[in-house]
């Protein structure tokens, strides 16, 4: 064992290897943890990710915020000198942290200089399994989270969220089809014993990746397997499954946003289908079409839109591709005639080829330099980790290069043909009919005070 890894720390400090950013050395400690150690091309600096399995996604509407919660009391401190003792050890390691909670995993990302990789490693360490969870840290990091989520979930605004008023377009579809919670999850009721189940259950190393990029030390495997090695596995916790579309939603609807106002939003909506024959980049392509195509209608053609955009989003387990423009109030109809035009055009004739082989050829000439750095580069490892397989990431610009404009054309006719989910976002009133309403109210306000003198006067 020791000897491949000596044999891997030579081969890595050849420049040809460390530039091949799709391979990476990655092996796993007899107690579970994955381990991705890649050398970096900027000296005397590393970036690590360690990624914890867990994630909003594995709880409940009423405990979604209990990864979360965890993951900020883990930096509440792991000695007397508490929180501010904590960050100021890392500060004299030179390196800087934080850490995110997802709806799939809770990451804690960390840059530091290269001389002190083990030390910051040791102190990552440390915070894992020796933070202490009392009451007082338990109820500051409770009020972190409420900040972070928007601050007090007022009774106001729990109403709106359940009249439909507060959520955007798309994360109110996810609500009406039941991918998405109705409510912001609340962390006044979670309890120590909960925190301390979750730690339990996910924070073991057969649960863990740890990703390191840059300038790393030749005895960087010899200390993984010393230190992170003694880390206790457990029984693995089951994932609970990605909720999938339960319920139906109304194919059209306004949505309220603010009282008034003379701006719009234009949403389309619809699922991803699943076609087993069909890379995900074929959707990465035919998003890149849809947008450019917006673009040459709502904003060059008609002047109805300055940017408009096509998105890709997920919720749960489904996928969804959304077509969107900001608008005058006044423009939406001209705007919703320009997108079923373009959808018919699509339909009718398929995709233009130039305009398809120039979009991926620009995509595909992005991944030369869409990944810079060492922190860049961990974020990308980070990002794809489930496209890692005998020590190599997929290449996207490979997956982008075999797409053919055949397939695209079936996604984007599988696609089109729903009818999708159309949501429009206005004002109540616009500025016209605020002013008519007020002109309105004070003419009944005359008409009321000349009845009374009338009436006075009889």
């Amino acid at each position: 064992m020791r000897c491949l890894l000596f044999a891997f720390l030579l081969l890595g400090s050849f420049p040809s290897f460390a530039l091949d950013r799709f391979q990476v050395e990655g092996y796993t400690l007899p107690n579970g943890l994955q381990l991705l150690l890649k050398p970096g091309t900027e000296r005397g600096h590393v970036a690590i990710r360690l990624v914890v399995g867990v994630g909003l996604d594995d709880f409940s509407c009423a405990d979604k915020e209990l990864p979360h919660l965890l993951e900020h009391l883990l930096f509440s401190g792991i000695d007397a000198t508490g929180e501010g003792g904590l960050e100021e050890r890392m500060q004299a390691l030179g390196g800087e942290w934080n850490a995110y909670t997802s709806n799939a995993d809770t990451t804690f990302v960390i840059e530091a200089p290269a001389k002190n990789q083990r030390k910051v490693l040791d102190l990552l360490l440390a915070l894992l399994t020796q933070t202490r969870i009392d009451d007082n840290a338990i109820n500051a990091a409770k009020q972190v989270v409420e900040r972070e989520d928007g601050g007090h979930y007022s009774h106001l605004q729990r109403w709106l969220d359940r009249q439909d008023l507060g959520h955007t377009a798309s994360n109110q579809l996810a609500v009406e089809l039941g991918l998405k919670c109705p409510e912001r999850a609340e962390v006044d009721h979670l309890t120590r014993e909960q925190l301390e189940t979750v730690r339990k259950a996910w924070y073991a190393p057969n649960n863990m990746t740890l990703i390191m990029v840059g300038d790393l030390d030749r005895l960087l495997p010899a200390y993984l397997e010393r230190a992170w090695g003694e880390l206790d596995a457990v029984d693995p916790a089951e994932h609970s499954p990605l909720p999938e579309i339960k319920a139906s939603a109304a194919h059209e609807r306004t949505l309220s946003h603010g009282l008034v106002g003379g701006g719009a939003k234009l949403h389309w909506l619809v699922p991803e289908p699943v076609l087993e024959d069909l890379h995900d980049e074929t959707f990465d392509l035919l998003k890149d079409y849809l947008d450019w195509a917006l673009y040459r209608q709502m904003r060059l053609a008609h002047g109805l839109s300055y940017g408009p955009s096509a998105e890709r989003e997920l919720f749960g387990g489904v996928g969804f591709m959304s077509l969107n423009a900001d608008l005058e109030r006044d423009d939406l109809p001209e705007a919703q005639q320009v997108l079923e035009e373009l959808k018919a055009g699509l339909l009718k004739d398929g995709l233009d080829a130039d305009t398809f082989n120039r979009l991926k050829q620009a995509a595909i000439s992005r991944q030369a330099w869409a990944v810079q750095g060492n922190s860049a580069l961990a974020d990308y490892y980070w990002s794809a980790l489930g496209d890692y397989e005998d020590g190599r990431f997929a290449d996207p610009a490979r997956e982008l290069q075999g797409v053919t404009l055949a397939e695209a054309n079936k996604a984007m006719r599988e696609l089109l043909l729903q009818p999708g989910y159309l949501r429009i976002e206005k004002p109540l009133m616009s500025d016209d009919q605020f002013i008519w309403a007020i002109v309105g109210l004070l003419g009944l306000f005359v008409l009321g005070l000349l009845a009374w003198r009338i009436h006075r006067k009889r």
